[in-house]
C-alpha cells in the first residue's frame, strides 16, 4: 500500500525540486559498523550471517519514514513497507536477483528469504521480474574490505530505490566489522537521515536476543 505525499505541505518540497532535476541525485558513504555481537548471535543460532544482518538493514529502512518514499512519474509516494532485492552468488559464479518480502517477524523474512535464495540458485539469468518500486538494492562484496563503492546506473531510467552494499567482514583483536555502502536519492533522503539509519541499524546488530 502506499499513499501520494502532497508535496505543497511537505517540508522538503524544495529540496525535491531541486534535486529531482539532477543528471545524477544520488549520494552516498561508507561507515564501518561493529558486528561482533550480531555475528555471536547468528553463530548460536546456526543462522546465515548474512541474511540475520539483512533483516536488521531493511527493519532499519523501515522504521525510519524517509527510506519509504518513491518517486513514481514524478510524483511523491510513501510506501507502508519497503523489500529488498539482493544480488545472490550461484556455484558457476554468476549472480541473480532475488527479492525478499520484509516481514516484522524475522523467521517469517527468513523462510521466505531462504526461499528466494533457493530460486536463484536453482536457476540462470538476473530474473528482472519481481521488481518493485517499494525495493531497497542490495548487494554483498565479502571478498573486499572496500572503502567507497560505486553503482552501475542507467540513468535514463527514473530509480529512487536506495542502494546499500556490504563488504568483507574484518576481524581485529577479537572485534568484528564490516564497512556498510549506503547511496540514496537526494530529493527523498539527506545525510541527516542516513545517519539515523547507520545509527538504528547498529542498535539493532547490537541487540542480543
Amino acid at each position: 500500500m502506499r499513499k501520494k505525499v502532497d508535496l505543497d505541505s511537505w517540508s522538503r518540497k524544495e529540496h525535491f525540486e531541486f534535486f529531482s532535476k539532477f543528471t545524477e541525485p544520488f549520494h552516498g558513504i561508507t561507515a564501518e559498523l561493529d558486528l561482533t555481537i550480531a555475528y555471536q548471535q547468528a553463530k548460536l543460532k546456526s543462522q546465515s550471517f548474512f541474511l540475520y544482518y539483512l533483516y536488521r538493514a531493511i527493519k532499519a529502512m523501515n522504521e525510519i519514514e524517509n527510506f519509504r518514499l518513491r518517486i513514481d512519474n514524478s510524483e511523491l509516494y510513501l510506501y507502508d513497507e519497503v523489500h529488498i532485492s539482493t544480488t545472490v552468488l550461484r556455484d558457476d559464479n554468476t549472480f541473480g536477483f532475488s527479492y525478499i518480502d520484509f516481514q516484522e517477524d524475522e523467521e517469517l523474512f527468513l523462510k521466505g528469504a531462504n526461499q528466494a535464495v533457493e530460486k536463484v540458485k536453482s536457476s540462470s539469468g538476473l530474473d528482472l521480474t519481481g521488481a518493485k518500486l517499494n525495493e531497497v538494492h542490495c548487494s554483498a562484496l565479502p571478498w573486499v574490505n572496500f572503502t567507497s563503492l560505486s553503482h552501475a546506473r542507467n540513468f535514463d531510467y527514473p530509480d529512487s530505490c536506495p542502494k546499500i552494499s556490504f563488504a568483507k567482514l574484518m576481524d581485529v583483536d577479537g572485534k568484528k566489522t564490516m564497512a556498510i555502502s549506503l547511496h540514496v536519492h537526494h530529493a527523498l533522503l539527506d545525510g541527516y537521515h542516513v545517519g539515523l539509519f547507520m545509527e538504528r541499524f547498529q542498535e539493532l546488530l547490537n541487540q542480543i536476543d
